[in-house]
C-alpha cells in the first residue's frame, strides 16, 4: 500500500489513494537527495495503521497511513538523504514518487526537516 501522510486529522478517511494535503505544493520544495531528519518537537505515537505524529510547536496532528513510511520517517536521521532512508525501508523505484509526495507533505507541515550537511561550511565542526 503507497503511502499517505496527510495534513491535519480530519481528512483521514476521505481517500484511500495517497495525496498530498490540500496546502502542501508537491514536488520542487522537497529534495530526496538532501538530508532530513523528524523535528525535534514531534512525537510519534504507533499505531495498527501506521502511526499518528504530533508536532509540539504547531499543534498539527499527522497520520502515517503505514509502517513502511513509519520506518522511512524514523530512519531519516540515520541517512545521507530521504531517498537513501526510503531505500533501506524497502521502496522501490516505482513507489518512490508516492513516498515523495508523503515527504513533501511532512516537511510542508513542519512534521520532518532538512538537516545541515555535515562539514559543509557553515555547519558546526565535531572536534575542532
Amino acid at each position: 500500500m503507497p503511502p499517505r501522510a496527510d495534513a491535519d486529522a480530519g481528512d483521514s478517511a476521505r481517500s484511500a489513494a495517497p495525496r498530498v494535503g490540500a496546502e502542501a505544493p508537491a514536488g520542487p520544495g522537497f529534495d530526496l537527495d538532501r538530508p532530513w531528519c523528524l523535528d525535534e518537537r514531534v512525537a510519534v505515537r504507533p499505531e495498527p495503521f501506521g502511526a499518528l505524529l504530533y508536532h509540539f510547536g504547531t499543534r498539527r496532528l499527522s497520520f502515517l497511513k503505514n509502517s513502511t513510511v513509519l520506518a522511512v520517517v524514523r530512519s531519516l536521521a540515520d541517512h545521507p538523504s530521504a531517498r537513501a532512508a526510503c531505500a533501506a525501508a524497502g521502496v522501490g523505484v516505482g513507489a518512490l514518487p508516492a513516498y515523495e509526495r508523503a515527504l513533501a507533505t511532512l516537511a510542508h507541515s513542519q512534521m520532518i526537516s532538512e538537516r545541515p550537511v555535515s562539514g559543509s561550511p557553515g555547519s558546526a565542526g565535531a572536534g575542532s
